[in-house]
């Protein structure tokens, strides 16, 4: 693995003449709950990034820190892009990488606000001929369910939860105040997904789920599987564009 944090251009330069990827994790500065740090969703995308950077020798570049935050816009600390800034963002480090002669982007997504801008970014740069994958936590959904005690609030929704804080426990343990950790299932409205809204209309702490039954270990098989999944569809996407 290559690290930008550490790396020089003439480490980048004889690593792109060996055939390079780069990995790009994409966050979020927003509210998860009294127990979580604002940066949640930055340290989840970034620790998973590098497991998977590791796993497929790849380019582990700076994690974009911030996201389309705007449904939790309502709770201080939140700091929210505009979708067409973050769209705008990926494209540029997509064609930077491009010019530089890196072969491929992995997108490494840890906010559920990201995906529309990140996918817009990938269908600009793979029509310009450079080839970008979306993760987005693959498998995320089944391995909560093999792994986790407490019952998500809603299909596949996790935030604040036994999910992102059993993996904050294995990232960043210092950053996680259990003793504030309490349950929220909030009651879902009937349009929900349907139209624009915003999360504090239904939900006071901002936890969705029972964070109370999260471990390091539960965190740790999380981001071992979702790592496992994503070099196993960055090996079918290489074998694809040749990389």
């Amino acid at each position: 693995m290559l690290d930008a944090a550490s790396a020089s251009w003439e480490d980048v330069a004889t690593a792109i003449a060996r055939g390079l990827i780069a990995v790009l994790p994409v966050g979020a500065v927003e509210q998860h709950g009294p127990h979580l740090p604002l940066l949640t969703d930055t340290v989840m995308a970034a620790g998973v990034a590098r497991r998977i950077a590791e796993g497929c020798d790849g380019f582990l570049l700076p994690a974009l820190a911030y996201g389309d935050a705007w449904t939790a816009e309502d709770w201080a600390g939140t700091l929210s892009l505009s979708p067409d800034t973050l769209r705008r963002s990926v494209e540029d480090i997509g064609r930077g990488l491009q010019r530089m002669g890196v072969r491929g982007l992995v997108t490494v997504n840890g906010h559920f606000g990201n995906r529309e801008p990140i996918n817009l970014a990938a269908r600009v740069l793979s029509e310009a001929g450079f080839p970008v994958l979306h993760l987005d936590y693959p498998r995320l959904e089944a391995l909560a369910g093999e792994l986790m005690d407490s019952k998500p609030a809603g299909p596949g929704f996790y935030h604040a939860d036994e999910v992102e804080t059993s993996i904050m426990l294995a990232l960043a343990p210092e950053t996680v105040r259990m003793y504030r950790a309490a349950p929220e299932y909030p009651e879902f409205p009937e349009l929900f997904g349907a139209e624009p809204m915003k999360l504090s209309a239904f939900n006071r702490s901002g936890v969705f789920g029972d964070p109370r039954p999260a471990t390091a270990d539960k965190g740790e098989a999380m981001i071992a599987g979702i790592a496992a999944e994503s070099l196993r569809l960055i090996g079918v996407w290489r074998d694809k564009w040749g990389i």
